[in-house]
């Protein structure tokens, strides 16, 4: 298993920052017993000036804020505040290319009774890519995204993500990779930690909002397509659509961008290096460290539009 501190290691709890070995929370809270608290996942970097920079803090962090109101948890912190806070965090664990994970959690409460505080930590810890850097192999998986209508989905809420351990584990007991999971109407949604895109004809197609999480790094996938000039459609697809496809990725903030090898052992035929999807994760590995697009990405992303 992976280690995420030592000794040595220290997070930001409620307000100080302390020994993670040393931190501790109430068991009583409802956080622990109903999988209650909101959370973020970021990422910082090393630029290619050698500084530290933390990816799109303000969008995760207002997104941290929006989440836990939705779910109805006290928010009294602003995003400059916790910004400010992990890079010190960063600072003193000796950390540049980093993942970050700030919680937002419940005090001791046993009843359903909605809570008048919140608690916060703020861990950063060094991270390997989340799903490895080779091409993926995924599975449909048996479970379905949870109805929209039976909690706040666009929430990035803890307990939402046991449905997501669920379907990730069911995928690696059969020997794959990643799982992607359906929403209720059978349309594909999203992995377990990431969304989806696929690419025909050199256009890039991904689900529409409504059953997944609108993630921060589909959101910048939208951004480089417009740099690109790269046509990008939002709709809802099946799976056998999705099998239709030249070429297929998860994005999110832990995965960053990652091709599929194959779905349920359909390869799909479009080589990745030759792929507009390989220009999108390109272009996203260098945006991040704050590199500029190549121009050979841009000039190979117009010619797959003149040939689409």
């Amino acid at each position: 298993m992976a280690s995420y501190y030592n000794n040595e290691t220290i997070l930001y709890l409620n307000g100080e920052f302390v020994k993670a070995a040393e931190a501790k929370m109430d068991y009583y809270s409802q956080s622990f017993h109903y999988g209650y608290s909101v959370f973020e996942g970021i990422r910082s970097y090393r630029t290619v000036n050698g500084e530290t920079k933390i990816f799109k803090a303000k969008e995760h962090y207002d997104r941290l804020q929006r989440s836990a109101e939705l779910v109805n948890l006290p928010y009294h912190w602003t995003t400059e505040e916790l910004t400010e806070v992990t890079y010190e965090v960063l600072k003193r664990n000796d950390l540049q290319d980093a993942y970050i994970r700030p919680v937002v959690f419940a005090p001791a409460n046993m009843s359903f009774v909605q809570n008048e505080k919140s608690f916060l930590v703020i861990e950063v810890w060094a991270m390997q890519p989340f799903l490895g850097d080779k091409l993926l192999r995924i599975m449909t998986s048996s479970f379905e995204r949870p109805n929209p209508k039976a909690f706040k989905i666009e929430a990035k809420a803890a307990g939402h993500y046991v449905n997501s351990l669920l379907a990730s584990h069911e995928a690696k007991a059969k020997g794959y990779d990643e799982a992607l999971l359906l929403d209720m109407n059978g349309n594909a949604a999203e992995a377990p930690g990431a969304n989806l895109f696929y690419e025909k004809d050199g256009k890039l197609f991904t689900p529409a909002k409504g059953n997944i999480l609108p993630g921060i790094t589909r959101a910048t996938v939208f951004e480089i397509c417009e740099e690109l000039g790269i046509e990008v459609q939002e709709k809802f697809f099946t799976v056998d659509e999705l099998k239709q496809a030249d070429a297929a990725f998860y994005c999110g903030t832990a995965a960053e961008v990652i091709g599929f090898d194959s779905l349920d052992d359909y390869k799909f035929p479009l080589k990745w290096e030759e792929s507009v999807s390989r220009k999108i994760q390109q272009a996203y590995k260098n945006l991040v460290v704050e590199k500029a697009i190549e121009p050979q990405i841009q000039e190979d992303a117009k010619k797959h539009e003149v040939v689409a």
